[in-house]
């Protein structure tokens, strides 16, 4: 008798833990397994902790895995997760174009995929109903350097014009090869210097992999060729802050000798740039709030549930959740802080 009463108080106890987590909007049982194209990213790990942050708040478990930057490395990661079963894939692809593979696998095993930060091409997102896309609009960022510079030439153009021959010679530090963010930011920046009627020219551009220490190798050999470099743009701080190194070692950002560098991120090192006046501009690319997309996302496909505005916190565009990029600069920093 006594053994009976002890498995009724028990699954009471049991009973009650669950009720209290679907009070509270906990999800149950519900696993997602993340991968990570590389833990070594700055604006990676802003991003990834911010999904743990959420990943608590939900009661969710997140598996993340680091891809090293290796497609295969992710594909033998994203295999592991659909053996154990997890209840979604949340996936920053190393390569793009890689991603139909992933859909297809989590198709056959019915797991609900939410990509982030790298967008898979339109083509693969139309596979399968259960894909989604969380990021930012890539133009946006570049518009948004290209306003600031723009806005600074005017303001200072004597100044920036250090040749005296009315035209913006600058520099650009592309991204990864591919990558769709490296690809727009670099042409918008050029459009929105266009739009707002700023002569400039091209004196150099390369990648340096959003690397901070590459972004420095690359900026000095820019210095080292050419002597017209009247500012430089960056596809993200990273490597914007790798070229203020670079140009620091050559005697700028003393004795009134500047150059404007322009990032995009908005990271803690690169709003630290920009209060002590080596980073002209930033566009805040919004690590917590996709990372909290992401999960809130996962967790509405896991469960089954109709993914809609109100469910997920943000506004859906399709099978697409953009969050929007803000312009930041030494006037607004403090609201960033």
């Amino acid at each position: 008798m006594k053994k009976v009463l002890g498995v009724i108080l028990m699954g009471m106890l049991v009973f009650s833990f669950a009720a209290c987590n679907r009070a509270a909007g906990k999800s149950e049982n519900i696993i997602i397994g993340a991968s990570i194209r590389k833990y070594d990213d700055t604006y990676l790990t802003e991003q990834r902790n911010n999904m743990q942050v959420k990943g608590n708040e939900l009661g969710i478990t997140i598996d993340f895995t680091d891809s090293k930057a290796d497609q295969v490395t992710q594909n033998n990661n994203i295999d592991i997760y659909i053996t154990k079963g997890y209840s979604a894939l949340a996936v920053n692809m190393q390569e793009r174009s890689a991603a139909d593979v992933v859909i297809n696998k989590a198709k056959a095993a019915n797991i609900p995929v939410v990509f982030f930060n790298t967008e898979p091409f339109s083509e693969a997102m139309a596979l399968w109903d259960k894909v989604y896309y969380v990021g930012a609009r890539a133009e946006e960022s570049g518009q948004q350097q290209g306003w600031a510079m723009a806005d600074y030439w005017e303001a200072h153009k004597s100044e920036v014009d250090i040749n005296g021959d009315g035209t913006l010679q600058i520099v650009i530090l592309s991204g990864e090869p591919g990558h769709q963010d490296a690809e727009l930011r670099t042409e918008y920046c050029q459009k929105a210097l266009q739009e707002r009627g700023v002569p400039f020219e091209v004196v150099a551009q390369n990648t340096a992999m959003w690397d901070r220490v590459k972004g420095q190798d690359v900026m000095a050999t820019f210095l080292a060729a050419n002597s017209n470099i009247e500012a430089v743009f960056a596809n993200n701080d990273d490597m914007a802050l790798g070229a203020i190194e670079a140009l620091k070692a050559q005697g700028y950002f003393t004795g009134g000798k500047y150059i404007p560098v322009l990032g995009v991120d908005a990271t803690e090192a690169g709003k630290g740039a920009i209060a002590d006046g080596t980073m002209l501009a930033t566009a805040l690319n919004d690590a917590k709030n996709q990372g909290y997309a992401v999960v809130q996302l996962c967790n509405i496909l896991a469960k089954g549930e109709a993914v809609t505005d109100a469910a997920l916190g943000y506004k859906l565009d399709g099978h697409y959740v953009w969050i929007p990029y803000v312009a930041v600069n030494k006037d607004n920093l403090a609201e960033f802080n």
